[in-house]
């Protein structure tokens, strides 16, 4: 027993098994969140640059809306100066409203059964009861774009990505956070991004999906539930979120009797407020970046790029956090 005891001792004071291999213990998991906000996802791209020239490893990212372009293109493989390159290169405008040049002067024309007003869609093909669902936009073009940029990589589905990912889109219907996990990406990110009301739900599983910053705008937590241990979150809103609770009264009752129960529920509670002051705290680096005069619909190269460098020089006020944090990998 007492040569047990000392062999114990020797191999936790040296780190030398009796073998001779070393002994070391895994080092921490690092969760990395993009939070959602519409075109300013271009100051996320900013922070990946530093990050990068931190020599910060990702093991697990967890993406919200324009989060989940960004975060899920990263998981894929995409470098920051890659990602820097799309947003200041692409005609976002015609990509998210599914623009066509080839009708775009003319005020209102019909072409495959689909209403355009100047090359913006505004009504499906009602012969197929295509009439948007709760939103004019289809965004089929993003999917097709972050579906060809994946498969680049050689990651047309959640199984083929180099870092496991998850997005975060909302039940309309019941006001319910779904975590995407499997799949196509494109789809699952196309889910995630779907704006209420703009964008056309994305059906999935019988349940038909929008926009996670409906539920969960910077999913600290579910980053966290894929086991990283320290996390490093970039939070694009701006707006100071103070937490609400309305009584609709027999509104409410008719709510549920239509099946719109959870969705009145989330108006009157906004329980994504809660979850959203939870999830900063959660967070081990919480990044920032200052926008103010910047929107969800400030997309440009010119706004791009200067949100770029917003979001490297915000991340670059965190250089010493970041450094703690590459010690701690290394110890």
């Amino acid at each position: 027993m007492r040569k047990l005891l000392l062999l114990l001792l020797f191999v936790v004071t040296t780190g030398v098994s009796p073998l001779g291999s070393t002994v070391t213990a895994a080092r921490p998991k690092v969760g990395l969140v993009f939070g959602g906000g519409g075109a300013k996802g271009a100051a996320e791209v900013g922070v990946l640059k530093v990050l990068e020239r931190a020599g910060i490893p990702v093991d697990y990212i967890a993406g919200t809306s324009i989060g989940s372009i960004v975060g899920g293109l990263y998981a894929a493989g995409y470098t920051a100066a890659e990602l820097d390159s799309m947003f200041c290169q692409q005609e976002w405008l015609t990509l998210l409203t599914d623009r066509r040049d080839d009708v775009g002067n003319e005020p209102y024309t019909v072409k495959d059964g689909v209403t355009y007003i100047f090359g913006f869609p505004v009504m499906g093909d009602l012969s197929n009861g295509d009439i948007g669902g709760f939103g004019v936009m289809r965004g089929e073009r993003v999917e097709r774009m972050v579906d060809s940029m994946a498969c680049a990589k050689g990651c047309r589905d959640f199984k083929s990505l180099r870092i496991p990912f998850r997005c975060v889109a909302a039940d309309f219907r019941n006001a319910r956070e779904v975590i995407i996990k499997d799949g196509r990406l494109s789809t699952a990110i196309r889910a995630s991004m779907a704006i209420p009301g703009i964008f056309k739900p994305v059906s999935r599983d019988g349940v038909r999906l929008v926009d996670g910053g409906m539920l969960n705008n910077l999913p600290v937590d579910v980053v966290k539930a894929m086991g990283a241990d320290i996390i490093i979150a970039i939070d694009l809103q701006q707006a100071e979120q103070k937490p609400k609770d309305y009584d609709f009264g027999i509104l409410g009752g008719m709510a549920d009797m239509l099946g719109f129960g959870g969705l009145v529920n989330w108006v009157a509670k906004r329980p994504d407020i809660k979850k959203y002051a939870d999830n900063i705290k959660l967070s081990t680096v919480y990044i920032h970046p200052p926008l103010p005069d910047m929107d969800a619909s400030s997309f440009g190269n010119k706004n791009s790029a200067r949100m770029i460098r917003i979001g490297e020089q915000e991340a670059m006020r965190h250089w010493d956090e970041l450094m703690k944090i590459k010690r701690k990998l290394k110890n």
